[in-house]
């Protein structure tokens, strides 16, 4: 078996093992949130899963970031001086965590601070971030190794306690009558458990030695140095430049905790919860193995007039394999778009509580239907760009993303002043991310050409087949008349949840069960078959 084969094998088997993990953590939690809606009001949720989590996501992205993505460049075993970058998030990570906690303690709106709890929950959250960046030596050995199993098992427990102790809190809160006054501590505690259990995983499998520093000597044996000069010029090339990216991905949330009341800052967080699980469950996954393996296989390939053998069987390979993942995220996204934007209402009555219905929790499901096939062709995009660009390369994304910033500002504001309330900031950042996917998609064809092999990109074959496409549009005007016909949506606003039980309701579902496995039939016919069949050939020619 080539390099080349087992680094798509063990890529394969990352992003399939960390699909498990998501499948089962969302599953679970989707279980329990569903009680901890209920139980907490939606202004401790919209501080706790806005604002509370813009600071949490602030300490870490911004602290560990940049080196995350420098060590995936590192290609075979890594010396000390470049393993001790691990540790640098650390570093980083404690006054980034004292500076951001007393700022926004300090600038904090008046409703949110008057909640109980409130300095003491910023001080659990930032003691969780630390916890989780001394994981980071950790984590990062994993990432480099492929060892799934690893992360799996600690992201896996983290989210498992996380829930449970946010639950209990809150339970015990409830039965004790305090009418949601520890709905802070309760985010705050499940947030310190995740830390906590990611650390303890991975020190049980890997001890404590990764995590302080060695001092190493130079290649001259004349000097000493803890941190590899070339590494660490890239890892804060890519720190700085993943500030800007932080805001443009945290913005949403910032123009909420600035903009918008508390209580639909909750109908919002319980939108996008529900509306992120297919990015987590699929999407994320598939970016990280993506990033892991277009690191190892072209990170380091330089433009030349002349590529050996080695760098153009890698050429080869990783167009192949970006065609084919953009190939088939364009046609699930199609499948989503259609039925997702049909079936909205019967999902609301059953995804959301009753006192999240009278918050902008509908338009925002709603939105994010449209959202979720931007945000994952993005995905995929921007993991071939941080795995292969240059420290000028990610100078001139660092330029456009403050372009881009602008576009979703404007955009934002514009929605809003049409009256499309909270949905907005989804809506802007469906405009946002098509900008960033041009780039992208200049950036790759770029990629390419400077290498004297642009020929290798088929564009055009990530187009669905035309059989599918007609088989979208059938289903889309069947789906269409079926509604019509027995009345869903006069039904579902006068009978609420009641309605699902109905006999006009089920058939429609079952229309849409039926007419979904045809789509996917036709998918696998026209594409998914030939793609599994050239993969398999292509392998067996490779054995010979």
């Amino acid at each position: 078996m080539s390099s080349n084969e087992s680094l798509i094998r063990d890529s394969f088997r990352s992003a399939s093992s960390l699909m498990g993990l998501q499948l089962f953590s969302r599953i679970f939690t989707f279980i329990l949130n569903q009680a901890m809606f209920r139980m907490a009001p939606p202004r401790a949720y919209g501080t706790a899963a806005i604002q509370f989590e813009l600071l949490l996501s602030t300490i870490l992205f911004l602290s560990r970031e940049g080196v995350r993505n420098a060590l995936l460049r590192v290609k075979g075993t890594a010396g000390p001086a470049v393993r001790n970058l691990s540790v640098l998030p650390m570093l980083l990570g404690l006054p980034l965590a004292l500076a951001t906690a007393y700022l926004y303690a300090h600038f904090a709106g008046r409703e949110v601070r008057s909640q109980e709890h409130f300095t003491v929950s910023i001080g659990i959250y930032a003691l969780a971030a630390l916890l989780e960046l001394m994981s980071e030596p950790m984590h990062n050995l994993a990432m480099t190794q492929l060892r799934t199993r690893d992360r799996v098992k600690a992201e896996g427990l983290g989210i498992t306690s996380k829930t449970i102790v946010t639950f209990l809190v809150l339970l015990h809160d409830l039965r004790s009558g305090g009418n949601g006054s520890l709905a802070l501590i309760a985010f705050a505690a499940g947030q310190l458990a995740y830390g906590a259990a990611v650390l303890a995983t991975y020190v049980a499998a890997y001890g404590t030695r990764h995590m302080w520093p060695k001092r190493t000597l130079s290649t001259k044996g004349k000097s000493s140095n803890y941190f590899d000069p070339e590494i660490l010029r890239l890892s804060l090339t890519m720190t700085s430049q993943s500030v800007i990216k932080h805001f443009l991905t945290e913005g949403d949330k910032l123009i909420l905790s600035w903009f918008s009341p508390l209580q639909d800052q909750g109908g919002y967080a319980v939108a996008v919860n529900y509306g992120s699980l297919v990015a987590r469950i699929v999407f994320q996954p598939i970016e990280e193995a993506c990033r892991g393996y277009f690191s190892k296989l072209i990170g380091s390939t330089a433009p030349t007039t002349s590529p050996d053998d080695d760098q153009k069987a890698a050429l080869v390979q990783s167009s192949k394999a970006l065609m084919l993942l953009l190939s088939v995220q364009i046609s699930f996204s199609a499948i989503l778009l259609v039925f997702g934007t049909a079936y909205i209402p019967i999902l609301l009555q059953i995804l959301l509580p009753p006192q999240y219905l009278a918050t902008s929790a509908p338009k925002v499901l709603a939105a994010w239907v449209w959202y979720i096939p931007v945000l994952a062709f993005n995905g995929g995009l921007e993991a071939f760009l941080s795995s292969v660009a240059t420290p000028q390369d990610l100078n001139n994304q660092s330029r456009w993303m403050a372009a881009f910033s602008a576009i979703y500002i404007v955009a934002a504001v514009s929605f809003f002043s049409l009256g499309l309330g909270d949905a907005s900031l989804v809506y802007a950042n469906i405009v946002n991310l098509s900008v960033r996917i041009l780039y992208t998609v200049t950036f790759v064809t770029s990629f390419y050409a400077r290498r004297r092999v642009r020929h290798l990109l088929h564009w055009k074959a990530v187009r669905p087949a035309t059989s599918f496409v007609l088989s979208v549009i059938v289903s889309a005007i069947l789906i269409k008349t079926s509604a019509y016909v027995l009345k869903i949506e006069t039904m579902t606003n006068s009978a609420g949840r009641i309605s699902l039980t109905r006999v006009p309701a089920l058939l429609h579902i079952g229309v849409g069960v039926v007419l979904g496995l045809m789509n996917v039939g036709v998918w696998w016919i026209s594409s998914g078959r030939s793609i599994s069949l050239s993969q398999a050939l292509s392998a067996k020619s490779k054995m010979r």
